[in-house]
């Protein structure tokens, strides 16, 4: 059985741990065409409801990964990082059905070159990113969550600066003056995000500001609440 053709981008989740329902669900609430497989038919029922399609597969058997219909997916994600063999298998098997990206979790180093060389276009290792994430935003008071977008700059959430607080956009200039490029600002009316927010807004005291900077300014955003 194959999930639909759309014009909407399909995903393929291999292994329904906590990685991977997490990743199956969060792709699923953003509107996406999610095929979710496991071995273990507990895995596979605790998520149905959830996603577009939830299959008992073995993802190590190229023809049962063959009837689920994952070679239509647009991108499949190994979520079985711990335990080699069955990963290995699996990217192999993705290949072979011509998915296009390839994303597997590793546990270490020695995995990720691993499944590089047998095909991952993407190996992400969640509790070393997240150790990472946690260990920067613990750097300022000011930060509420920040994403890495790549080595160099993060975008971040920050709670407004109360010397901030009554002045415009553009009386901060905050590009000039401090290195940050504000993208957004989420109110604290509704906590709807707005994005390319208007030069002539005026910042309140409970606004959460969404800034690109790169890691030796948000290093320093305490020092913003001092000027």
């Amino acid at each position: 059985m194959k999930i639909s053709k759309t014009t909407r981008k399909q995903y393929a989740v291999l292994g329904l741990g906590v990685f991977g329902s997490s990743v199956a669900k969060t792709l699923s609430l953003y509107d996406c065409e999610v095929l979710a497989l496991d071995v273990d038919i507990k895995c596979v029922n605790r998520i149905a409801d959830m996603v577009t399609q939830a299959m008992q597969c073995d993802i190590t058997d190229l023809d049962q990964l063959r009837s689920s219909g994952v070679g239509d997916c647009d991108v499949a994600i190994v979520g079985m990082g711990n335990h080699l063999e069955e990963t290995v298998l699996a990217i192999i098997n993705l290949k072979e059905l011509g998915v296009p990206y390839i994303v597997a979790k590793a546990k270490n180093k020695r995995y990720m070159q691993i499944f590089t060389t047998v095909g991952a276009d993407r190996i992400v290792r969640p509790e070393k990113e997240m150790g990472k994430q946690v260990a920067k935003s613990l750097l300022s008071n000011n930060i509420v969550e920040m994403i890495d977008i790549d080595s160099e700059y993060s975008m971040v959430e920050i709670e407004a600066p109360f010397s901030w607080v009554g002045k415009s956009l553009r009386e901060l200039d905050a590009r000039r003056r401090f290195g940050i490029n504000v993208l957004g600002i989420r109110r604290p009316q509704d906590q709807k995000l707005s994005l390319a927010p208007d030069a002539d807004y005026i910042i309140d005291a409970c606004d959460h500001l969404v800034i690109i900077a790169d890691g030796n300014t948000f290093a320093g955003l305490d020092e913003l609440n001092k000027i």
